[in-house]
């Protein structure tokens, strides 16, 4: 009798099994190891027959029974893993089903050139909104003007700069050719595809530049930002046309896609906060010379009152020196003929002077800056 791997090799002479599933796998085993289990059980029988009177194969009967019931357990398990499988199975097939649909709708969606202006849109308010700008401050949606030919324009997006002049945004841009592009699994649709989506963004270039966006919104940049929603929308592009960029400059027309949008934009909001930095000093400049003006008035007052207190203690040491010359010398002869019941107090004169104003010494400010002088 053969093992399970001796059969196999004689089955199969040269040595490469086919590949099976793990239920296949599993079964197989269960029927070896039953063909094995029916295999003993014969045998077992056969010797029983033959020695009716040994009764040494009773622990065998059992460990067959073991087995057997072991093999049950097992056999339960794979079914019930089996079930399971195939419920997921099933759950992932309606989850496939369910994206595929959807899909196919965002696809068809898309297509439609108002629910594509909107995705661009919201696209480009998000970039704008990473780069840190101010709605209203820095940047306005939806302006409208005239141009120089008359005509109404109204773009996605108007940036101001630092200086005041403006960047015009606009971010309509057709990429249906894109989608059938992607969509194509034949590789000469797939180039067609592409090259029809260069087409298309070519196309809208020219647009654009007849628009003459700048010419109704002044002081604005001389040149129209064309903004792409997907970088691959304009790597696919460039594959078919890759003077496409090149094209654009010569009509005055930028082509940006989210990531150097947002690097030009990041480069505005640093002018922004560069001009409103300078803006505070120059504030703060202003503050200077007025509290420096109000300074030199104070000081002047200061010498005048000093130089008025001065004068006062000189008139005042003056005065009593006259007082005591001419009233208290009178004044004692009461004291000496006991006239006065006491005597007259004798005022004292001001030995204080009045400290004047001086220029601030260079070293007395480095001293104080360094904190060695109180």
């Amino acid at each position: 009798m053969h093992s399970e791997t001796e059969r196999a090799e004689l089955s199969d002479p040269s040595g490469t099994l086919p590949y099976m599933d793990a239920a296949s796998l599993l079964t197989g085993l269960l029927l070896g190891a039953l063909l094995a289990t029916a295999v003993t059980l014969g045998i077992v029988a056969l010797f029983a027959r033959r020695k009716p009177e040994e009764t040494g194969l009773e622990p065998v009967h059992e460990s067959l029974d073991h087995l057997h019931r072991l093999l049950a357990g097992m056999e339960r398990a794979r079914a019930t893993a089996h079930g399971e499988l195939r419920e997921q199975m099933g759950t992932v097939g309606q989850t496939s089903a369910q994206l595929k649909h959807e899909t196919a709708a965002l696809v068809t969606a898309l297509r439609t050139p108002h629910v594509r202006g909107r995705w661009g849109e919201v696209q480009l308010r998000r970039v704008v909104e990473v780069a840190g700008l101010l709605e209203h401050c820095d940047f306005v949606e939806q302006p409208t003007g005239t141009n120089d030919a008359g005509a109404g324009v109204r773009p996605d997006l108007m940036v101001t700069l630092a200086d005041g002049k403006q960047i015009v945004v606009d971010a309509k841009v057709p990429f249906t050719g894109y989608i059938e592009a992607v969509q194509a699994t034949d590789q000469a649709v797939r180039d067609q595809r592409v090259a029809m989506h260069a087409r298309q963004l070519r196309t809208h270039v020219d647009t654009l530049a007849a628009r003459r966006y700048p010419t109704a919104f002044r002081p604005a940049a001389p040149f129209t930002v064309l903004f792409v929603p997907s970088d691959g929308f304009l790597t696919t592009a460039l594959e078919a046309e890759p003077g496409l960029l090149e094209y654009g400059f010569s009509r005055d027309v930028v082509l940006a896609t989210p990531s150097t949008l947002l690097a030009l934009l990041r480069t505005v909001a640093y002018s922004w906060r560069q001009e409103r930095l300078a803006q505070d000093a120059e504030e703060v400049l202003e503050v200077g010379r007025r509290l420096h003006a109000r300074l030199s008035t104070l000081s002047g007052h200061l010498i005048r009152l000093g130089a008025a207190l001065g004068s006062t203690m000189t008139r005042y040491n003056e005065t009593i020196g006259s007082y005591e010359r001419s009233v208290l010398a009178a004044s004692r002869r009461f004291d000496d003929l006991g006239v006065a019941e006491s005597p007259v107090p004798v005022p004292t004169p001001l030995e204080a002077t009045v400290r004047a104003l001086r220029p601030a010494d260079p070293l007395d400010e480095e001293e104080s800056r360094d904190g060695t002088h109180g």
